[in-house]
């Protein structure tokens, strides 16, 4: 789907959840405050979020005693947040835990006409996802950098959200080595 379709239908979305018309212009703030205080979503985030479910694996990123640091996940989308499926081994949950992340995803390797990135910040929580949430993220990795996988999940509802396009005239076959 070309990118103008994608925010043209975002923007309908977020007309459609908030009875005001939406903008997909690459808003920072990833959501509009309803009557009562309500987080509703804009039309940022609601293509994020779909465009999310496009794809199982992201980036998350924070710092652990001042140093950053970048690992995989896989992810489910659930209403206007994601669940996050990572390593216990890795220890990178112990320093997200009720701290501020960033976690990103794309379709930079689908080797397509319209690239996307999605980029948001949130605080991650831990939680234990139910039975149905956990058959969502299928079957686990057998192991984690020689490790036996040992899954940790946290949840992140985003408080900025990004989105960035790249379109070309023609398909981008994926090319690295000379």
């Amino acid at each position: 789907m070309p990118t103008e379709e994608l925010h043209a239908a975002a923007a309908a979305d977020a007309t459609a959840v908030t009875g005001r018309p939406g903008s997909a212009a690459g808003s920072a703030a990833g959501s509009v405050v309803g009557s009562g205080g309500a987080r509703t979503p804009d039309a940022d985030e609601l293509l994020a979020m779909e465009l999310l479910g496009r794809v199982s694996y992201g980036r998350l990123a924070t710092s652990m005693r001042a140093m950053p640091f970048v690992a995989p996940a896989r992810h489910i989308v659930l209403g206007r947040g994601v669940v996050l499926r990572i390593h216990r081994g890795f220890g990178y949950h112990r320093a997200c835990n009720g701290a501020v992340v960033a976690y990103g995803a794309d379709n930079f390797n689908s080797g397509g006409r319209a690239m996307w990135s999605v980029q948001f910040t949130g605080t991650a929580e831990i939680v234990q996802p139910a039975d149905e949430e956990l058959r969502l993220f299928g079957d686990e990795p057998f192991q984690a950098d020689g490790e036996r996988f040992e899954p940790v999940y946290m949840r992140i509802e985003p408080q900025f959200v990004t989105v960035h396009t790249l379109d070309y005239l023609s398909e981008q076959p994926n090319r690295h080595v000379a």
